[in-house]
């Protein structure tokens, strides 16, 4: 068996209206078609592919702090238009650089406190040379 990709990630929240607008507004998702589950949730879509899958709970399954997940990422391009759109939102984040591949990582947190990461391609940094010093990834 060889793994081909990452098909999505799962996360239970008792936030579901916060969550599926952070995951629309800040990453440009959309919500789309989910099975007739027994409770709620939203699947929200990167293309064709439903790369995040909130379930709806009660109340949050961990403490506020503690490790719920370490952080998942996407690939992407358009840097400089992703940062200008975080400043807009004014949604903090963190950039670093992965050492020895120059990938560029746009460090975010969702509404839960999720870490996720963008990663742009090396030739995307000229984007960031006005940012604050790139911390190494």
């Amino acid at each position: 068996m060889a793994l081909s990709k990452l098909d999505h990630v799962n996360l239970r929240t008792a936030r579901l209206e916060e969550m599926r607008a952070f995951y629309a507004e800040v990453l440009g998702m959309i919500d789309g078609p989910r099975p007739p589950f027994s409770f709620g949730g939203a699947w929200l879509y990167c293309g064709e592919q439903a790369v995040v899958h909130l379930v709806e709970v009660d109340r949050q399954p961990a403490p506020e702090g503690e490790l719920r997940l370490e952080h998942f990422a996407f690939s992407a391009s358009g840097l400089a238009d992703f940062l200008a759109h975080l400043k807009q939102r004014g949604t903090a984040y963190r950039i670093g650089v992965v050492p020895d591949f120059g990938i560029v990582q746009v460090n975010i947190h969702d509404p839960d406190g999720n870490h996720i990461h963008v990663d742009f391609a090396a030739a995307e940094a000229a984007a960031v040379s006005d940012e604050p010093a790139l911390a190494q990834a």
